[in-house]
């Protein structure tokens, strides 16, 4: 079962992140086309389908799966797990962070500039960067 499940938080944690990369470059191209309304009201479909119905599955499953795999592996002495599930927290709270701009986009209220989001888009990578050192190298 632990295999099953590990792949599952495998399959699951790369359609997170592929949302994580790719919603923060649409809000990009919507804050860079902002005067372009045809355009803009594309994008908002693109945002909110690619949060509501890819975003937010992958991220419960990658949360339930990896819950179970932290479980069967266990908390005691694995302080590499603790600072992994810390930094997913923060993750999460990332990506809540996308929802709010994609609701502000929604309602044409968003100023941040498309040079903000290049910046902000650049968060998920360091995050998966530390999470994924923290599960290869288990360094405390």
């Amino acid at each position: 079962m632990y295999n099953f499940v590990l792949w599952f938080h495998v399959i699951s944690f790369i359609s997170w992140f592929a949302v994580l990369f790719y919603l923060p470059r649409l809000f990009v191209y919507h804050a860079e086309n902002i005067d372009n309304k045809g355009f803009v009201e594309v994008v908002k479909i693109q945002e909110m389908k690619l949060f509501k119905y890819i975003g937010v599955p992958s991220m419960w499953t990658t949360i339930l799966s990896g819950a179970y795999l932290s479980y069967a592996y266990g908390f005691a002495g694995n302080g590499w797990l603790h600072a992994k599930i810390s930094f997913v927290v923060l993750l999460v709270i990332y990506f809540y962070s996308m929802d709010k701009y994609r609701k502000e986009f929604l309602e044409d209220r968003c100023t941040k500039s498309g040079k903000f989001f290049r910046v902000y888009n650049e968060i998920p990578t360091i995050l998966m960067l530390i999470i994924v050192a923290m599960v290869v190298f288990k360094p405390f």
